[in-house]
């Protein structure tokens, strides 16, 4: 296949990139920075230097197969005023000129894989949360329901849309483990908050099945939660993590202390979401890594 994705070089990008061309799909990539793009990722490159401010250029679809979007601004960090426009215009605009892009294309994918986040559903306390559930009301589900909204448009251009709603990715490359690492590997790792929240994680290797499920299989379409059968609390995901490194994860972290840490973000980090990939599994996918210590083994190198 020929396939086309947005946002290849962040944190989950790569290692599609390669499992792709390890199958023989020729992939092509679209970026701000395409000479450092194809530098990293050794495939065609086209340059798309403004997601939220123009439409994406049609040559980058023309006779493609299925389109993989990515690309928006990274979650896992300190929010403010400023962070949060760009969290939330990279994902609705971002996603609104891929659309257009893809519609003034001559001969148009097929399918569209938009990644989006298990923040859809908003705090919702122990409750199991399968792809069903309603949107919740706060900052990241009302970005959540617009980024989905926009992906979806592309159904009205004869494309087969599947959202990936994904959680947290275990990998010390980056995102929401890589900024845990660092507390924990000094002794003075612990549960957020109370540690009661529920943690959506996933290893790496079995979102990078997910999409390639999502891409090639014809069912796949609409909301599946990219998080592992059982989520667990931060509490438990502390004290595994703790094991693993052979640190200590014994020293809770209050509320307020969180709060100077990620600003903003800091009521979605002490609330979390208990998502379960109930459509996932009814697609067919077989998850390589269900259990969270051995999955945080292999994606740690412990």
């Amino acid at each position: 296949m020929r396939i086309t994705i947005t946002g290849a070089t962040g944190l989950i990008g790569p290692q599609l990139v390669k499992a792709l061309k390890n199958r023989g799909d020729e992939v092509t990539v679209l970026s701000r920075n395409p000479e450092k793009a194809k530098a990293a990722l050794g495939v065609e490159a086209i340059a798309w230097a403004d997601p939220a401010g123009e439409p994406a250029p049609a040559a980058a679809f023309e006779g493609r197969d299925v389109v993989v979007h990515l690309a928006g601004e990274p979650v896992a960090q300190r929010w403010n005023a400023a962070v949060k426009e760009r969290i939330r215009s990279s994902r609705e605009e971002g996603t609104r000129h891929l659309v257009a892009g893809i519609a003034a294309a001559q001969e148009r994918p097929k399918v569209l894989v938009s990644s989006s986040a298990v923040g859809y559903y908003g705090p919702r306390g122990d409750e199991r949360i399968p792809e069903s559930t309603a949107p919740g009301g706060d900052f990241l589900a009302g970005v959540c329901v617009a980024w989905e909204r926009e992906a979806q448009k592309a159904v009205d251009h004869g494309l087969r849309v599947a959202l990936v709603r994904t959680g947290i990715v275990l990998s010390e490359e980056g995102g929401a483990l890589a900024t845990m690492l660092t507390p924990f590997k000094l002794g003075a790792g612990g549960p957020l908050a109370g540690g009661r929240q529920y943690m959506p994680w996933i290893h790496l290797d079995d979102l990078v099945g997910i999409y390639l499920a999502a891409i090639d299989g014809e069912g796949w379409s609409g909301p599946v939660n990219g998080s592992a059968p059982e989520p667990v609390t931060n509490k438990e995901f502390s004290k595994a993590l703790g094991r693993v490194l052979h640190r200590p994860a014994f020293a809770p972290v209050p509320k307020l202390a969180v709060k100077i840490l990620y600003g903003e973000m800091a009521d979605v980090v002490a609330t979390g979401a208990r998502a379960v990939p109930e459509r996932t599994l009814e697609l067919g996918y077989s998850f390589l890594h269900a259990e969270l210590e051995p999955a945080l083994r292999d994606a740690l190198g412990r």
